[in-house]
């Protein structure tokens, strides 16, 4: 009997993902040692750009609420360095070459 899991049915298949250039533990931490240097900076600018706005807030228009200037710290902060977090993944992915290691077999729809 020849079913899917015998010896003779394992010759055609082929592997099913390509290697990333992340599997290589030497450029993953490069990497990642590269994003958490930008993520590191990204924070500083975050909390300077948060005081900044407060300043100018309270400056502008006086003590309004403590839990306005709290909700804006919170929300601006949390923007800012989700924003940074995924777009550096973004820059990780593609900077590694980790994105041209994805083998799309998807059928073109221009041949039509």
């Amino acid at each position: 009997m020849t079913g899917i899991a015998s010896p003779r049915a394992k010759a055609h298949v082929a592997p099913m993902v390509a290697k990333s250039p992340l599997d290589d533990p030497q450029t993953a931490a490069h990497a990642w040692a590269r994003y958490r240097r930008l993520m590191r900076f990204m924070f500083m600018l975050t909390v300077g750009t948060v005081m900044i706005a407060m300043a100018l807030l309270y400056k502008f228009n006086g003590m309004v609420s403590v839990h306005f200037y709290i909700a804006l710290a919170l929300g601006m902060g949390f923007m800012m360095l989700l924003t940074s977090a995924l777009m550096g993944l973004v820059f990780l992915s593609n900077g590694t070459g980790h994105d041209a290691a994805v083998d799309n077999n998807m059928p073109s729809h221009d041949e039509e």
